[in-house]
């Protein structure tokens, strides 16, 4: 598990460089071809930011251990839906999916704060080799072979952003199923807002 988590936090640091790299030469190209619209006085001011907002990016955390997202926003508003599974055979298997509506404070700074509503469904098994063993001597199925979890939740969700990479916390205020669930929804990542 430790290898994933240092493949990831490499591939955002590798895509944080290359996103400020583009958006440092693009100002940079705005700011000499003279692009910018003027006022009265004759200098020139920045193009106003459009209401529409898309988002992309990526995430570890848990209880799903990465999620790939995606996300729209109109002007403060924005909606996010994140998920990803993977099987690797029997018993050995996770999935899992959130949305979520928050309202962005500091949207024009390079600091952000979404708070707002999220909700999502998980599930994951993993081989036990104990029950398996138990199960073995005794001749028959008597535990389960694999451990499980299993949640859907309506939570209240707190996204923090600085350059790009952000911070999810959601507290679980329902459950509408459950077996070992988390009592705190984490993840970090990476999103590219264009």
């Amino acid at each position: 598990m430790f290898n994933r988590s240092l493949i990831v936090f490499i591939l955002a640091m590798l895509l944080s460089a290359a996103c400020f790299a583009a958006e440092s030469s693009a100002s940079l190209a705005s700011a000499n071809d003279g692009s910018g619209a003027k006022d009265n006085s004759g200098a020139k001011t920045a193009p106003a930011p459009s209401n529409w907002r898309f988002e992309a990016g990526f995430a570890a955390g848990d209880p799903t251990p990465v999620n790939i997202i995606a996300g729209i926003g109109y002007k403060p508003f924005i909606m996010r839906v994140q998920g990803m599974g993977v099987h690797k055979g029997d018993n050995d298997y996770w999935c899992g999916f959130r949305g979520s509506l928050g309202v962005t404070f500091f949207r024009d700074l390079p600091f952000s704060m979404d708070f707002g509503v999220g909700g999502g469904y998980q599930f994951a098994e993993a081989p036990n080799g104990i029950h398996q063993a138990l199960n073995k001597a005794n001749g028959g199925i008597f535990v389960y072979p694999y451990n499980y979890e299993e949640s859907a939740d309506v939570s209240a969700e707190v996204w923090i952003h600085l350059f790009g990479f952000f911070t999810q916390i959601a507290y679980p205020v329902h459950f509408f199923m459950d077996h070992d669930t988390p009592t705190i929804i984490w993840r970090a990542g990476y999103l590219a807002e264009f």
